[in-house]
């Protein structure tokens, strides 16, 4: 039996809501990591509830990282997820990288005499966007930027 006909043996899902119900037991499917993404066991191994709603809607497992449109990692609609490739999935990022303590805005970090630095990467190389006297006008140009330079973006 093929993965996905096997999924949709053991497990119903609704497109509508994005959960899975298992058919043995008429209980919701899953536990929410600390990550926020959603997982259970399927045959005989752990997925994300992201992956298997790919799977079971399409019938086949998908062919890069699925994307949750919206930044949501639990909301697993079939209408919220997209097969991206990473570097798309990538720009669709809302929240700044783990190592950027200084002002935790996606884009925008301190800079030296109290100014504010923004900038983004295209193609794994960082483009400078200018130093600003606030927050808010740091991160203004590193959105429009990114409207411009990361088509995979739905911020």
């Amino acid at each position: 039996m093929n993965p996905a006909d096997e999924l949709r043996e053991k497990f119903a899902y609704d497109p509508t809501t994005g959960v899975f119900i298992r058919r043995s037991t008429g209980k919701v499917a899953g536990h929410r990591k600390g990550n926020g993404y959603l997982h259970f066991q399927f045959a005989g191994k752990k997925h994300g509830a992201h992956r298997l709603a790919w799977l079971y809607v399409h019938g086949s497992w998908p062919e890069h990282d699925v994307d949750h449109i919206n930044g949501i990692r639990s909301d697993n609609r079939i209408c919220n997820l997209r097969d991206v490739s990473r570097s798309v999935n990538l720009q669709n990022q809302r929240r700044p990288a783990s190592h950027n303590k200084s002002t935790g805005v996606l884009g925008v970090y301190r800079h030296a005499g109290g100014r504010f630095m923004s900038r983004i990467s295209v193609n794994q190389r960082d483009t400078y966007l200018g130093l600003f006297d606030t927050i808010e006008a740091a991160q203004t140009a590193y959105l429009e930027a990114k409207h411009r330079l990361h088509p995979g973006s739905t911020i």
